[in-house]
């Protein structure tokens, strides 16, 4: 199978999210954890911004030896400098360039032509590669450029010394299939350089960067952008932690393999989400609380009799310590029997019965029964304490 790099840029364009800053010592405790996690590259900063971001920039470079670690700039001199002074002490630098290429970019943000863009690109392209052992090119809001223009630039950042070529859908507005098919297009037109890397960076604001990271490897991508938990400006980026699994369930699918240790995928979302404190939500694929848990009776017992049944994969297998089977008040009789079991009270029938009533009872109430709870039910039904069942035709008799 081909080999996927992953490119992680949590720590710039996650970074660059409101509530994300993180500063030096923060950003140095992350990257440390996101080398041991199995990227290719990690983007450290964007050091033109701030001193405060060049001198983060500057020590993860210095520190980080296994993995590229990057710097962003925009087609600028004053940029590109500030970038190869963050690079200076870096074991692997990468110089990731930058300039956008929608026609709506270039008349309402830079007020360039085309032409003056290209000519702008080729010359900080060529000043880069000189001062630099690897250059990226990303051209920004790609998903928007006319097609055209779009491989005119690409062909000419590759022949000025970019061996890596991104590709983003910087606001989230393509889908699936027209980004597989600009990645085909300029693909098609790069025969003279096959070894060419092509790159997808996807953003979420349509929900489809995920689908849309993987649309772009079946259309021969073989770097992809993205971020741990998603973060990243507006909606967020592509999720490291979903791509990743993604890959690992659907091997079948798409026959590509990463150096991504699943294992330690939950470690590294806990660990931004204690630096930056804020959580994941709840439902959040792989690495939400509710990615592993289950409350309907139907999968409890499913998971309980065989766990592929409701779950694709084991949650060891992400760094997750153990599934949850949430007792509510849509639990079923084999998942309190089994959690019962687990805090040393073997039932019979009977017993069973009357804890499973008395529990369907309090969890219309309170909404999740606790193991403290289910302690204190035990202990009354075993003193015969338990409250009488409800009057026929009332809400709690009809629960089951």
């Amino acid at each position: 199978m081909d080999k996927l790099q992953i490119f992680d840029t949590t720590l710039r364009d996650g970074e660059q999210s409101p509530g994300f800053s993180m500063n030096r010592e923060e950003k140095l405790q992350l990257a440390r954890q996101i080398e041991q996690l199995g990227v290719d590259i990690i983007e450290a900063g964007f050091p033109i911004a701030s001193p405060g971001d060049l001198e983060a920039t500057r020590a993860v470079a210095a520190e980080i030896k296994h993995c590229r670690v990057a710097a962003l700039a925009r087609a600028r001199q004053e940029d590109v400098d500030a970038a190869l002074r963050g690079l200076e002490h870096a074991a692997k630098p990468r110089l990731h360039l930058f300039l956008a290429t929608s026609d709506l970019h270039l008349k309402y943000k830079l007020r360039m032509t085309r032409e003056q863009a290209l000519d702008q690109i080729v010359k900080m392209v060529r000043f880069g590669s000189q001062h630099c052992e690897e250059v990226e090119f990303s051209a920004e809001d790609a998903s928007r450029t006319d097609i055209d223009y779009l491989t005119q630039v690409v062909l000419a950042v590759v022949e000025s010394g970019a061996t890596i070529v991104n590709l983003p859908d910087t606001v989230g507005y393509s889908t699936p299939d027209d980004y597989a098919k600009m990645f085909r297009d300029v693909r098609a037109r790069l025969g003279a350089y096959p070894d060419i890397i092509l790159s997808a960076h996807c953003h979420d604001d349509l929900g489809l960067a995920l689908a849309n990271s993987l649309a772009a490897i079946d259309a021969g991508v073989r770097q992809i952008e993205c971020t741990i938990n998603g973060i990243g400006e507006r909606a967020g980026n592509a999720s490291l932690e979903e791509l990743a699994v993604a890959l690992h369930v659907r091997q079948d699918r798409y026959a590509v393999t990463t150096n991504i240790k699943l294992e330690m995928l939950y470690p590294t979302s806990r660990m931004l989400s204690s630096i930056t404190g804020v959580s994941v939500p709840p439902n959040k694929a792989v690495v939400g609380a509710n990615a592993f848990a289950h409350e309907a009776g139907i999968h409890q017992d499913g998971i309980l009799k065989n766990p592929l049944t409701y779950e694709i994969i084991v949650p060891e297998k992400v760094g997750v310590p153990a599934r949850k089977l949430v007792l509510g008040k849509h639990s079923g009789r084999n998942a309190l029997r089994s959690r019962l079991d687990e805090l040393g009270f073997q039932t019979t029938d009977a017993e069973l019965a009357e804890c499973y009533r008395m529990a369907m009872l309090q969890a219309d109430a309170e909404k999740e029964i606790t193991d403290r709870d289910l302690i204190s039910i035990i202990h009354k039904v075993r003193r015969g304490q338990a409250p009488a069942p409800a009057a026929p035709g009332s809400s709690a008799a009809t629960v089951r």
